[in-house]
């Protein structure tokens, strides 16, 4: 039986690396994915382009300006006038937010009032709307924390100096800091490549998985191969193993790439990562098997392979978090074994997590693949009989 086997997946290396369509599947995915979202994707907001309307020209003014100009996050772009001026300018694109610094902004803070500050961003996207927000206000927050501190010095030295001694001037204080666990630059790319890791084991594996049985059919060679002693079982053990095999080599090439050429942080166990991969591979290479009993050509085998792939890619969190989806929703995407494959990922890569947190994962991908190649295998052994 082995012998058989050996020699059914020997023969599908060589067609498949024969066949130029398959050499393209089998490497361009993983390298133009990972391309992209390493260096084209990227959800961080570094120098955000701003407008400064003064409309106060005061030195406190201008000193919270040199604050939004020093925290490097901020560019100033252009100086408005009105507000009709700031209006074009977001209209047209041309900066992503406004701070607007209203009349009597130094009277007020001399006074020890009020004084408002007017950041207008532009929410097209939100997200980076809400970071630019974020970011505007911990520059304000800051800017105010360093006045009131200098009142405080000047009652204390004004009361000292009336005295003509030392004044005690007890003043309660919160000191907050905040320290970031896992991903501690705040990097989008530590988040998002990890992720290509569970893409293109996902995309290579259902396709190559489909096409490879459907080729058989197209070229007539799938009744050769059933009038000969290889029996069903042999048959489909020998043409998934190799398209598990080129999963593995894929989660190997991207996880390498990530730490050498994008600085990824890996601090879990690369043993773990592989046994975790071989679990998930049972979803996606039965997910392909069963593909490939419901279609006649390659071009069918490719539209379905996109029609679970893209459901699935959507449901797994990859890019929008699963809370944030509608109830039902979420609950769909427990049936999903990309999302639990997707979440060992990236908790091996960036938290170090080991079996005894990620063991519920891992037994969803047992149950969840298990069930898939069971059915699948059932299906395409009653198809060849």
């Amino acid at each position: 039986m082995w012998r058989r086997i050996r020699e059914i997946v020997r023969k599908e290396f060589r067609q498949t690396l024969r066949e130029p369509r398959m050499r393209i599947l089998l490497f361009l995915p993983p390298l133009v994915q990972l391309i992209v979202f390493g260096y084209a994707v990227n959800l961080d907001v570094d120098n955000a382009r701003i407008a400064w309307m003064d409309q106060d020209r005061s030195p406190l003014s201008r000193e919270l300006r040199a604050s939004f100009e020093g925290s490097g996050h901020f560019e100033i772009r252009a100086n408005p006038t009105s507000q009709a001026e700031a209006q074009l300018l977001l209209d047209e694109g041309k900066v992503q937010a406004v701070v607007a610094v209203l009349p009597g902004f130094h009277r007020d803070i001399l006074r020890g009032e009020t004084s408002s500050v007017q950041v207008l961003v532009d929410g097209t996207n939100s997200n980076t709307a809400a970071i630019i927000s974020a970011y505007a206000g911990q520059v304000v927050a800051r800017f105010s924390s360093s006045m009131l501190a200098r009142q405080q010095r000047e009652k204390l030295v004004g009361r000292t100096t009336a005295t003509g001694g030392p004044v005690g001037l007890g003043v309660p204080e919160v000191d907050v800091r905040s320290r970031v666990w896992f991903n501690p630059d705040l990097r989008s790319r530590n988040y998002f490549v990890p992720g290509v890791v569970v893409n293109i084991i996902t995309l290579v594996t259902l396709m190559l998985t489909a096409m490879a049985i459907v080729r058989e059919k197209e070229i007539g060679t799938m009744e050769q191969l059933m009038v000969t002693p290889i029996r069903p079982f042999e048959l489909m053990l020998g043409k998934t193993l190799p398209f598990a095999a080129a999963g593995l080599f894929d989660v190997i090439l991207i996880t390498v790439a990530a730490l050498l050429v994008f600085g990824i942080p890996f601090r879990g166990s690369v043993l773990l990562l592989l046994l975790c991969a071989c679990l998930f591979l049972l979803s996606t290479v039965g997910l392909g098997l069963f593909v490939s009993t419901i279609s006649n050509t390659q071009q069918q085998a490719l539209m379905a392979s996109f029609f679970f792939f893209m459901p699935a890619f959507m449901l797994s969190g990859f890019a929008f978090p699963i809370r944030n989806m509608p109830v039902v929703v979420q609950w769909l995407s427990y049936v999903n074994p990309v999302r639990y494959f997707l979440e060992i990922v990236r908790g091996i890569f960036l938290k170090g997590t080991g079996v005894e947190t990620l063991w519920p994962q891992m037994t969803a991908l047992l149950v969840y693949g298990g069930a898939i190649m069971s059915l699948s295998a059932l299906r395409f052994h009653k198809r060849l009989d």
